[in-house]
């Protein structure tokens, strides 16, 4: 039997609800880019809706308005911090990150009704590193991937299987079989839909995984 699984395609009169929604708050940049599509794909496939900044490009909208209306409407947030490090690019760190946590935490501690039952995981780059920097978020659970997307599935399965308690949550081994079957078919997609592979929007991407996800669910012999 096939997992029902939430229709995660945006269009205009309808968004995902809060309950389904995840909030990834992590860099965009290419270096990262990897990472990113491998969460984004693992959330689909655990049969939520991820939600990002990148779902709407409006020259009109305040950025700090958009993040709000995201975080207000997302019962679950990722967040990634990894970008606390200084690069060869730029002496500084990056402090977005940091600060849409800050406005997730207190959404969830200062917010009434849905808002108080929200829940976060936060990941970095390397463990502990978080100390010298946000030593104020000591004592949460902070999870490490390393620069794996691997290892970002895992920890993003577990950690919707757990706070969800959903049971239609597959496996992390499956959701890795499906990852690299999907990145290994993403190329000729795209080039069907008329994208490129190499500069593919957020919205376009999670068309094409939910869909490609949908095509694997089906039942042998289903049209």
């Amino acid at each position: 039997m096939a997992r029902k699984r939430s229709d995660t395609r945006r269009n205009d009169t309808r968004s995902p609800s809060f309950a389904d929604s995840v909030f990834i708050n992590c860099p965009f940049d290419k270096h990262y880019w990897p990472m990113f599509e491998a969460i984004v794909f693992c959330v689909v496939d655990c049969g939520f809706s991820p939600r990002s900044a990148l779902e709407q490009i409006d020259s009109g909208d305040v950025r700090l308005q958009k993040i709000r209306t995201l975080i207000s409407g997302s019962k679950y947030a990722i967040h990634d911090i990894s970008r606390i490090e200084v690069s060869a690019a730029s002496p500084y760190p990056r402090f977005n990150m940091p600060f849409e946590l800050g406005l997730d935490l207190g959404c969830r501690f200062f917010g009434a009704g849905v808002c108080a039952t929200k829940k976060c995981l936060i990941l970095e780059k390397k463990q502990y590193r978080y100390q010298r920097v946000l030593s104020d978020i000591a004592g949460q659970d902070i999870r490490a991937h390393h620069g794996s997307p691997d290892l970002a599935i895992t920890i993003v399965r577990e950690w919707l299987r757990n706070v969800s308690g959903r049971t239609t949550v597959p496996g992390p081994n499956q959701i890795k079989v499906h990852f690299r079957g999907f990145v290994n078919d993403l190329p000729k997609m795209a080039k069907v839909a008329g994208l490129d592979r190499k500069d593919l929007q957020f919205v376009d991407y999670l068309v094409l995984a939910s869909e490609w996800l949908k095509a694997v669910d089906k039942p042998p012999g289903s049209s």
